[in-house]
């Protein structure tokens, strides 16, 4: 289909995925596989993704949510119930490189577009599954961000220490998860390129909450200790949090000896690196209630701004606490170009740019996020051509 659509570049050009996710964790993963070159199809219910109707926000009508994560897909609406639809979802399985889905468990096998059935097909397919729970005990739990991010203990360790568990700003397991099921496609695209065979990849949101809790869920299984909430503080680094200046709060990051060393200097405080109680890391984490006064003291004599640049010329890791424009702002200022226009340019969606740089194959930004059935016609008329020319 690449060569029939014109969209060859990358370096997954080539690759047809069929995409049957919805929401956010298949289709960040399919965004993610699209912007490297891959031809991605969003097979849509006659209702179209859901979060088409999620907003406000929204541009020119349409929802920033849905605009945030479809860009460089084609759009087709396969109601499965029908059965002339329902052979074109499974004829695009079929010939597709990679399917990508986040039904519920077995919840594609009534309309024969499992993994079983779709490998009878097409044996070398990479089929991405992404649920809540998994495919065993927890199949039938429901798969939100939210309920994960309760379960896997992440609330328990987001907000005030006296006050409640609070969620993350963002849908932070559904974004991993996305990363996760396309880091599993692009092993087993190397494995079929080995081997010839295909494979089914599972991915859950509980399974990557876990894992993505990094320290915290290694400091149970590992250390026997359950951690709580700490506020902004770090367990096991201090300074690594917001701390007050005049005009308000500026995240400073002491990570080793010697950057505290140049914080102290800055701050000129120097007696403070060769006071037993702040000398190592381990003794200012013990010891934070007593150091932590003795920084904010002199913080107080200047702005957040002004020490910022002060504290980055002197080698300490800080940085205000911006909103999101000032964050988009900071890095257009840093020369990242954090904004890309996907599409032509008169009908062009502003986006943000995929954040991975290459040096010989660069992300595309061909097309705008689609709208429901937008390809429709296309897509059909490009299954039908390839019956008609007899291409497996």
């Amino acid at each position: 289909m690449a060569e029939e659509t014109g969209s060859s570049r990358g370096p997954l050009a080539g690759l047809l995925v069929a995409d049957f996710s919805r929401i956010l964790a298949g289709p960040y993963a399919s965004m993610l596989l699209a912007d490297l070159g891959a031809e991605v199809v969003k097979v849509e219910s006659p209702g179209g993704d859901d979060t088409r109707s999620w907003l406000p926000p929204v541009r020119d009508g349409v929802s920033t949510y849905y605009l945030a994560i479809n860009r460089n897909k084609r759009s087709v609406a396969l109601d499965f119930k029908d059965a002339e639809d329902l052979a074109l979802a499974r004829e695009l399985a079929a010939r597709a490189d990679v399917v990508l889905e986040n039904f519920k468990p077995g919840g594609l096998a009534k309309f024969g577009l499992d993994y079983d059935a779709v490998a009878a097909a097409n044996p070398g397919v990479v089929y991405a599954s992404i649920s809540g729970f998994g495919s065993t005990g927890g199949a039938a739990l429901p798969g939100y961000d939210l309920i994960v991010q309760a379960i896997s203990g992440l609330m328990s360790l987001t907000g005030d220490p006296d006050g409640e568990p609070w969620r993350a700003g963002i849908s932070i397991f559904d974004v991993m998860s996305g990363m996760q099921a396309t880091i599993g496609v692009l092993a087993a695209l190397r494995h079929r390129e080995a081997t010839g065979a295909g494979q089914h990849v599972e991915v859950n949101l509980l399974a990557t909450a876990l894992s993505g809790m990094v320290n915290q869920a290694s400091a149970f299984v590992a250390g026997g200790v359950v951690p709580f909430r700490m506020g902004n503080a770090h367990p096991s680094l201090f300074p690594y949090e917001p701390l007050p200046t005049a005009d308000g709060e500026l995240i400073i990051t002491a990570g080793n000896d010697g950057q505290f060393a140049r914080l102290c200097e800055v701050l000129g405080v120097p007696e403070l690196v060769d006071d037993a109680r702040f000398r190592r890391n381990e003794d200012r984490t013990a010891n934070r209630a007593e150091l932590r006064p003795r920084l904010v003291e002199r913080l107080r004599d200047k702005g957040r701004m002004e020490w910022f640049e002060e504290l980055l010329a002197a080698g300490v890791a800080c940085g205000p606490i911006n909103t999101v424009d000032e964050g988009v702002a900071f890095a257009e200022k840093v020369g990242l170009d954090p904004v890309v226009l996907v599409g032509e340019d008169g009908a062009a969606v502003p986006s943000i740019r995929n954040p991975i740089t290459f040096s010989a194959t660069p992300a595309r930004y061909d097309l705008p996020p689609p709208g429901h059935d937008e390809h429709g016609k296309e897509i059909r008329a490009w299954l039908a051509d390839q019956r008609e020319k007899g291409i497996q």
